[in-house]
């Protein structure tokens, strides 16, 4: 009997489906899959069914003496995993071979690579190898096993070493210092954690330390058009005063030049570029896009979503899909417009990746959330932009001749969509048609004005940039990288959805880089990406990585311990900083004087002014809940607006006064009251 390991109970199912005639049955709870035709059964893993554990108890550190066991017993949590391992066991002493039916990446090579090499040790042992979960494509690769890629296994398990090691090794380095402070905190670094917060403070400081200085433009204002004066920015007040002296409201059009060119389609998404798009024309953060789309994949929706590639090859035979997505009523007009054309050649990027092609749909119609749905049709008209006929603009520039001086104005317009009209409910296009101007026409400019501004600081990072910064600087997988950012949000080392980093964030950074700066070391984390990379191509063995790996770990661990009182201190103070911080919701509108802080009682959470007793302003809060104060003020009563966090619910907005005018909608009785008066200072 053959034993085919999927990665998910969803996924066995398809696998079953497309292999043949199959019987379900179920074990504990667990359902897997007889099917006779092929002497085989499908059952599933739910994730990774083992885990790195310390092999001695204790709760100090360096920690380097670990080993691979089931993951209910290193933790508890995962005790639902239980009933699959328990499952496999059985399948696997009845089996002759085992396929690893896991995804094809790294993590899926070491999901199914453990449960073969723990479970079913010494039996034939094969590999499935699929992009999409179309019964076409499994079947195929079923018809296909390849032998089983022991290198990527390895490659996987020293990453899942090497990122324990130093996870639990730094995180009890910085838990222990802060401790030894005399305070207890949940504290984390990770591997790629530590350069990702190194990215973001070092952007904080740059902003923080960023000085404004004044400048000027000088603009001119004719036939409702705005020029701005040729040098763009003065920084001296009186050369831009000289340059509007030297204007004068009779102007001549010294110049139009007109350029005509192509747009052409955009790449396929990989999926950092799918996580940007969403966010920007979506709103979802990319963990969330992950998510949904690792929904739709399984629904057989979309290809395989981690990847890195921008390449749809021929074999995955365009014109089939094409034609399938004509039966979507979203997509069919455009699915036929590119038939008539006989377009199936698409527009590829540069980006490749050695397993999966870019993400396509597969012409299968999700039934699914409608998150979900809205990711899928963004997905979905890419896909098919990327075969339209590249959109037609023109670039048109205008040098208006205003006494002795000279402005310019641009606009950009487009005589023929293309790909716009495929891609248009998430087109985020700039356009500005701009009136007929004739060179050497006269221009009456109805008024011309200097304006005063400030330099800028550079732009924070958002969860989608900041994503695709890490992939430039070559830190973490595309699978991992928004989890990162998450955690980063989850120790409240970063805040806010233009990321600021905290006072306790930049603590942990600027202690690291104080004391051991290898550890966001950025250079460090690149050299073990490249050396797991060698792992795969055979290049190195996981022992010579994870050696050298502890040797540095060692080195690092020891520099820390020395100055662990001082960091310490330093840690303590910026966690104070940042609890006070995100305590405050916000001005006491009653005294005028206080801050309304969040308060802990033994009947629970709730707000009150800090200037108690002089004041005893309270405000109930939302039972469990996580309030955010969001830095504004109600319109209507002027209270502090928080954000209130729940678990499995959309965080939502609202005012600390329960009966304010601002939630008269909520479907709740609603008692309009008379704004209370602001308390006389004695």
């Amino acid at each position: 009997m053959r034993l085919i390991i999927a990665e998910k109970p969803t996924v066995a199912e398809k696998i079953a489906a497309a292999l043949g005639k199959n019987t379900r049955k179920a074990v504990g709870g667990v359902a897997y899959y007889e099917v006779p035709g092929k002497n085989a059964v499908v059952a599933p893993a739910v994730g990774h069914l083992f885990s790195l554990h310390q092999k001695t108890p204790g709760s100090g550190y360096p920690v380097f003496e670990i080993e691979w066991v089931p993951g209910f017993e290193a933790d508890k949590k995962s005790d639902y995993s239980k009933k699959y391992y328990t499952l496999l066991k059985k399948l696997a002493k009845e089996a002759d071979e085992v396929v690893n039916a896991c995804d094809w990446d790294v993590e899926g090579s070491t999901i199914g690579g453990n449960i073969i090499e723990f479970l079913a040790k010494g039996k034939k042992a094969e590999r499935m190898f699929f992009s999409t979960l179309t019964k076409e494509d499994l079947t195929e690769a079923y018809e296909n096993l390849k032998p089983l890629d022991i290198p990527f296994l390895r490659s996987g398990q020293t990453r899942h070493t090497l990122d324990w090691l130093w996870g639990i090794n730094v995180s009890r380095a910085l838990m222990g210092a802060i401790r030894k402070a005399g305070v207890f905190r949940i504290m984390s670094m990770g591997r790629v954690q530590g350069p990702a917060l190194a990215l973001l403070s070092e952007k904080e400081l740059k902003i923080k330390s960023f000085v404004s200085t004044p400048y000027w433009q000088v603009f001119a204002y004719a036939q409702g058009v705005e020029f701005l004066h040729k040098q763009n920015r003065f920084l001296d007040e009186k050369q831009a005063e000289k340059a509007l002296e030297n204007s004068d409201k009779n102007a001549s059009v010294k110049s139009v030049e007109k350029q005509k060119f192509k747009q052409l389609p955009p790449f396929p998404f990989d999926l950092t570029s799918l996580q940007i798009e969403a966010y920007a024309a979506i709103g979802f953060t990319p963990t969330k896009t992950l998510e949904l789309a690792q929904e739709l994949y399984e629904a057989a929706a979309i290809s395989y979503p981690r990847t890195s590639s921008q390449k749809l090859p021929a074999k995955l035979n365009h014109e089939k899909i094409i034609k399938q997505l004509e039966e979507q009523k979203e997509l069919a007009v455009f699915s036929k417009k590119l038939q008539e054309q006989k377009r199936f050649v698409p527009h590829e990027g540069p980006k490749d990746d050695p397993a999966h092609p870019a993400i396509y749909p597969t012409g299968v119609y999700p039934k699914a959330s409608k998150d979900a749905s809205r990711l899928y049709q963004l997905i979905a008209r890419r896909y098919l932009s990327t075969f339209a006929k590249p959109a037609l603009r023109e670039k048109q520039k205008v040098i208006l001749q205003s006494g002795s001086e000279e402005y310019a104005t641009d606009g950009v317009t487009t005589s023929e969509k293309g790909w716009f009209e495929f891609y248009e409910p998430f087109l985020r296009l700039k356009e500005k048609q701009l009136p007929e101007f004739n060179e050497g026409g006269k221009i009456k400019v109805d008024k011309i004005e200097i304006v005063e501004k400030q330099t800028q600081p550079p732009q924070r990072y958002t969860e989608a940039s900041i994503i695709k910064a890490l992939e430039e600087e070559n830190l973490g997988t595309k699978a991992t990288r928004a989890e990162i950012i998450k955690t980063l949000y989850d120790r409240e080392y970063v805040s806010g959805k233009s990321i600021e980093v905290t006072p306790l964030g930049l603590s942990v950074f600027q202690a690291m880089e104080k004391h051991v700066p290898e550890i966001i070391s950025p250079d460090l984390t690149r050299q073990f990406e490249g050396e797991m990379e060698e792992i795969q191509a055979e290049k190195k063995t996981s022992e010579q990585v994870l050696e050298k790996g502890k040797a540095i770990l060692k080195k690092l661990l020891t520099s820390f311990k020395k100055d662990e009182g001082e960091i310490g201190g330093e840690l303590l103070e910026a966690v104070n900083q940042t609890q006070k911080q995100s305590s405050e919701l916000g001005e006491c509108t009653k005294c005028g004087k206080g801050k309304i802080v969040i308060k802990r009682s033994r009947f629970g959470v709730f707000a009150a002014c800090d200037q108690y007793p002089d004041c005893k302003t309270t405000f109930p809060l939302p039972k469990n809940s996580l309030p955010k104060p969001t830095g504004k003020a109600c319109e209507f009563c002027k209270a502090p607006v928080i954000t209130v966090i729940r678990r499995g619910r959309r965080p939502f907005n609202m005012c600390l006064t329960p009966n304010c005018e601002s939630k008269k909608d909520w479907g709740q009785k609603w008692v309009k009251k008379a704004p209370e008066k602001k308390a006389e200072e004695k």
